[in-house]
């Protein structure tokens, strides 16, 4: 599947926008990640992108959120382990826990674009520019702020061996590359 294909298919099932940015956010973080780890870059982007697909066909409800994506990436060519890393960013549906690099990868990269978004609406300009890798790692530490966001699963990215300071740095640079298409 292209990523063409791809973003054509989730614009099918995903009809807000901030979720569409949410999307191409994990695809950002996701693809830097595998350049940083050395690991299939189209293959992880294309898993950032796909991994909500289902968001809005499930109302997001943990229990069916994300096995519903895997029924509608059956058809498509997709590798496996790509299909086994969407399903396991939500553990609460599988039932079991994350133990792949890719899995792990996926969920630590797809939630730490939430509190990048979140520190970057604190800026007067509500823009990502000016935002700091010490700004994520601190905001981390204050589980008030951006509260839904779970700091156990971006916390994971030490499983894939990056300490919080160089996932933050990497990540938030991922996204500031496409600042624009994700209204930030």
């Amino acid at each position: 599947m292209t990523r063409d294909e791809a973003l054509d298919l989730l614009r099918q099932h995903i009809k807000n926008e901030k979720m569409i940015y949410h999307c191409l956010s994990s695809e950002a973080v996701l693809r830097a990640l595998a350049k940083r780890l050395g690991r299939d870059e189209e293959k992880w982007a294309l898993a950032g992108l796909l991994h909500d697909i289902d968001v809005e066909v499930t109302n997001a409800d943990p229990k069916t959120h994300s096995l519903k994506a895997r029924e509608l990436l059956a058809d498509y060519d997709l590798d496996e382990d790509l299909l086994d890393a969407i399903s396991m960013h939500n553990e609460m549906a599988t039932g079991k826990p994350r133990e792949t690099e890719f899995q792990h990868a996926l969920a630590a990269g797809e939630t730490v674009t939430g509190l990048i978004y979140a520190t970057a609406l604190i800026y007067p300009d509500k823009k990502i520019a000016p935002v700091k890798p010490k700004s994520i790692v601190k905001r981390m530490k204050e589980k008030a702020f951006a509260a839904s966001v779970n700091r156990d699963i971006i916390m994971e990215c030490e499983k894939i061996g990056i300490p919080l300071p160089e996932f933050a740095e990497i990540s938030l640079n991922a996204m500031k590359e496409i600042g624009e298409d994700i209204g930030l």
